[in-house]
């Protein structure tokens, strides 16, 4: 998997997704609805609190071919911004 890893503060992105509170697969399932609504190139950025979606955001770029830009945790909360393919 290509990860390139930048400043999360200097990335900007088109849509913010809330995937607070939600377990596995939802976060995965409403990024995935939420990319198709972008065009290629633009960003997504998701919040999270399931542990496994770190895990689980770097899989689905992999094998989705969307570039997982970066990610952080905060408190207990994961932050990613993925760029649409």
């Amino acid at each position: 998997m290509t990860e390139t890893i930048i400043d999360p503060g200097t990335i900007e992105y088109r849509k913010d997704l809330d995937a607070r509170g939600l377990s596995c697969p939802l976060p995965i399932l409403k990024a995935k609805k939420a990319l198709a609504e972008l065009a290629s190139g633009e960003v997504l950025r998701i919040v999270a609190t399931d542990t496994g979606s770190v895990r689980d955001f770097q899989a689905f770029a992999k094998q989705t071919g969307n570039a997982l830009l970066a990610h952080t945790n905060l408190n207990g909360e994961f932050t990613f911004w993925l760029r649409r393919k």
